[in-house]
């Protein structure tokens, strides 16, 4: 319970995200600036908890491993998601509210395994990381609802599909504690790095990316660092 309880924090994040959506405009800088303030949360979170949590296994070269794995694995989430909008060509329609919501789902899993395995070492930690996935979601929630605004899907089924992000990182969380709980400390660790490998790309491929497809702002490096810095004082004063 305790588990799910953490994983509801960013979810409600990427939902409250997409409500946004429905009720103000907010322009593409706006969007580009919170796109970096959440870039350099995630990126805290990789940097000052993921990665020195892993780094204390007996055998430090395992989770270094599997952090250059987490980056293989965002790049066979870019193939899946590929696939199935190439399975989809013959209705572009669908193929777009489709590929977000999937792009968006995986994303939100592998936050739910981070919160599960990190709670497994660590309650405290796993809170820690959890609230500081939630500043990180609320652009998320918000770019996926504006993408499937401007693409002209329904409000019912915006909103039906907003709901819907709850399930997979609900899904990961569940997996990534039950799974993890008997499991080797190295493992967890290692599990630890591969996720932080997976959102560094994430960072850096996917929301730096969409940000600089918009129009720009010179206060994109402050945000980007301001982000970092949220977080590390999030870490000092609330995670001790």
């Amino acid at each position: 319970m305790l588990v799910l309880a953490l994983a509801a924090l960013p979810a409600a994040g990427n939902f409250l995200g997409g409500v946004a959506a429905e009720l103000f405009h907010v322009s593409e800088r706006a969007l580009s600036l919170a796109l970096h303030l959440a870039a350099g949360i995630v990126l805290a979170v990789v940097g000052l908890e993921l990665m020195p949590e892993a780094l204390k296994a007996t055998a430090p070269w395992v989770p270094i491993l599997a952090f250059v794995g987490g980056g293989l694995f965002f790049i066979g989430i870019e193939r899946a998601i590929g696939f199935i909008q190439g399975r989809l060509e013959s209705s572009e329609q669908a193929a777009g509210p489709l590929a977000i919501f999937s792009g968006v789902s995986l994303d939100l899993f592998s936050d739910g395994i981070m919160i599960g395995t990190a709670t497994v070492l660590n309650p405290a930690l796993g809170f820690l990381l959890a609230l500081g996935q939630v500043p990180a979601d609320l652009p998320e929630g918000f770019a996926a609802v504006a993408t499937l605004r401007r693409a002209g899907i329904r409000r019912r089924t915006r909103v039906l599909m907003a709901l819907g992000f709850t399930v997979p990182i609900l899904l990961g969380a569940a997996i990534g504690y039950f799974a993890l709980r008997e499991a080797p400390e190295i493992l967890t660790l290692s599990v630890l790095a591969l996720t932080g490998g997976a959102l560094t790309s994430v960072v850096v491929e996917e929301m730096i990316t969409e940000a600089h497809e918009s129009k720009t702002s010179r206060l994109e490096p402050v945000f980007l660092t301001g982000g970092f810095a949220l977080f590390a004082l999030v870490s000092v004063y609330v995670g001790g």
